[in-house]
Order: structure tokens, then C-alpha cells, then sequence
């Protein structure tokens, strides 16, 4: 058996409760596993960090190459660019990966639901170029290049024919903006004529999109598109099958990943012992097949959801339905393992 070390980011809020139930789970599931705990958040400039994401946890990442990441906190209004973005672009993290599936005993409008969002992280609106033209006018500049719209569609036909997905659609706004998304559109066309044609591959207009989100989100698979509308449309997509915290994240780059849980670090709950690990849990199961870990990630896999099917409210959390706290939650998951 591989013996792996990972970078722990706890973060804030409930971070530290959750991550530690997903270090239990993992580690009793078999995975064997050194942890490198360092800081990110609030936290960090409470330990006397002079930054929300300190350079020794960068430099960690970067030698570790894998890290598992709970929620942080970014202070608002003090100057502080976030842990997310920061990390997305030291770290050069370009694919945003969002795995949305409908849960068994999570009660919702759809059922069968089995989506992935596929973002690209480093370009256009986020790139955070805005300029006072005069007074009273801004202008925000929506950046797209050849080689990271490439990359991107690359990235996604490889995922989706890897994992056996059929269809890769795109959502764009290239009636507009013709130039930014419609050389998304066209790096996305020659990536699937040249090297992936055995994929279905469509395109739809973004509010088109979104209508058919919600009319039917069973008839779409794997969803491609740039950095802003990734973000919209990902947590629309956690919404159809119960929320951000029963869905995982991912951020990949060539030489590093940071898995995570993308829900908020909810201060208001923090060190009540109610959280909910399952989310970055979730994304731990990410990790392990990222490490090929995969029987362990099947594993861990299996006990979350034959858990969520017995709906035994002593062992879910009240977001769940449930009345347990995160350590019954945890308890329970393992028995199921």
C-alpha cells in the first residue's frame, strides 16, 4: 500500500471540526497518510501570519503536490485578496472541477441527477483588471487566451472520457461577446474534432442553459465554461441535489490540486459540534482517486451514501434531516465502512 503525505488546511469556523472527521474517516477506511497542517483564513493572521494565505502554506502545497482544504475566512474590508484566489493563482490551479449528484435519501425536485462543472480558474472577469476611465465610469476587462481555453477544453475532454461520460456541453454568451467566448467556443471545437470526436459535444447559451437546468438537469453531463459563469453555475447545480454541503470541489493544476469543501467556514455554528463533515469528506474521496486510491475511495464512497439511504436521524445532521452532531455523523459513517 502507497503511503501518502497531504497538506491539511483546517481554515476557520467549522474547518477544524470538519476536517478533522474527514482525517478519521480516511484514516480508518486505510488510508495511509502523514498530515502537513498548515494555516489559511483568519486564522493565519491570528497565529501572526501577516497574510490570509502565508507563503510556507504555498510552499507546502508545492512540495506535497496534494492538499485537502476546509473552509476559510477571509476577512472583508482589510485589504486581504482571498485564500481561493490566491492559491488559484500561485499555485496555478486552471481546472475548477464540481461533481453534482443526486444523493440517496437527500430529498429534492430531481432525481438521478449526475453532473460535473468543469471551470477554467484563471482568466476571464476574475482576473481582476478594472479601471476608473473618468470619474463615475469603470471598466471591468474579461481576459481569454488561446492557450488556458485550450488547456481547459483539453483538460475536460480528457475527465470526461476517463470517467466514461458521453456528452460535453459548453455554455457561453458568445452571441455578445464574440471575441472573449467565441474563442472558448472555437479552442472547445478543434480540442473535441481533433482529439476526443467519440464525445458528444453541443453548446447552449448560458440562460438557455440555466432554463434547462432547472426544467431537467438529468438530460446534461458534463458542463464546460469559463471562469464566471463556473462559478454561477456551480452552485445553481449544488442547489438541484440539496446544497453546497453534499457536493465536493476540486482546484487542479499541472503540478498541484487542492481538494475542499466549498461551503463557508459558518462562524455562527463553529465549535457547537453540529457541522456537517460530509461535503469535504466528499472531497476526500476526490483526492483518493486523484492519488489512485481509488478502493479506498469506493469504500468511503459506499458507507456515505448506504448512510444517508438508512436515513437514521440519530445519525445525520439537522441539515440532513437529521438531530445527530458531526461526531455521531462521523461514528456513523464508520460503522458503515
Amino acid at each position: 500500500m502507497a503511503h501518502h503525505t497531504i497538506v491539511l488546511l483546517p481554515g476557520d469556523g467549522i474547518g477544524p471540526e470538519v476536517t478533522a472527521s474527514a482525517r478519521r474517516v480516511l484514516e480508518t477506511a486505510g488510508f495511509s497518510v502523514d498530515w502537513v497542517i498548515v494555516p489559511a483564513g483568519a486564522s493565519a493572521l491570528e497565529q501572526g501570519f501577516d497574510n490570509v494565505l502565508p507563503e510556507a502554506t504555498v510552499e507546502a502545497i508545492r512540495s506535497h503536490k496534494v492538499a485537502l482544504k476546509g473552509p476559510v475566512t477571509t476577512p472583508v474590508g482589510k485589504g486581504f485578496k482571498s485564500v481561493n484566489v490566491q492559491l488559484r493563482q500561485k499555485l496555478n490551479l486552471y481546472a475548477a472541477v464540481r461533481p453534482v449528484r443526486s444523493l440517496p435519501g437527500v430529498k429534492t425536485r430531481f432525481d438521478g441527477v449526475d453532473l460535473v462543472i468543469i471551470r477554467e480558474n484563471t482568466e476571464g472577469l476574475y482576473s481582476g483588471i478594472e479601471n476608473e476611465i473618468v470619474p463615475g465610469v469603470v471598466t471591468s476587462l474579461k481576459v481569454a487566451s488561446r492557450a488556458a481555453c485550450t488547456r481547459i477544453a483539453k483538460y475536460a475532454f480528457a475527465y470526461a472520457s476517463q470517467r466514461q461520460r458521453k456528452k460535453i456541453t459548453v455554455f457561453h454568451k458568445a452571441n455578445i461577446m464574440k471575441l472573449s467566448d467565441g474563442l472558448f467556443l472555437d479552442c472547445a471545437r478543434t480540442v473535441h474534432q481533433a482529439e476526443f470526436p467519440q464525445i458528444e459535444y453541443t453548446e447552449i447559451i448560458i440562460d438557455a442553459g440555466c432554463m434547462k437546468l432547472v426544467q431537467d438537469p438529468t438530460k446534461l453531463d458534463v458542463l464546460l465554461m469559463e471562469n464566471l459563469y463556473g462559478d454561477l453555475i456551480s452552485d445553481l447545480c449544488a442547489g438541484l441535489v440539496g446544497g453546497l454541503g453534499v457536493v465536493p470541489g476540486s482546484n487542479i493544476g499541472e503540478d498541484a490540486a487542492v481538494f475542499e469543501a466549498v461551503h463557508g467556514s459558518a462562524p455562527d455554528i463553529a465549535g457547537k459540534g453540529v457541522a456537517n463533515p460530509l461535503a469535504v469528506i466528499m472531497s476526500a474521496v476526490m483526492m483518493l482517486n486523484h492519488l489512485g486510491e481509488t478502493v479506498i475511495a469506493t469504500k468511503i464512497k459506499s458507507a456515505y451514501d448506504r448512510l444517508l439511504a438508512e436515513g437514521n436521524p440519530a445519525k445525520l445532521t439537522r441539515d440532513l434531516g437529521g438531530t445527530a452532531g458531526t461526531e455521531q455523523f462521523t461514528r456513523g459513517l464508520i460503522e458503515m465502512l
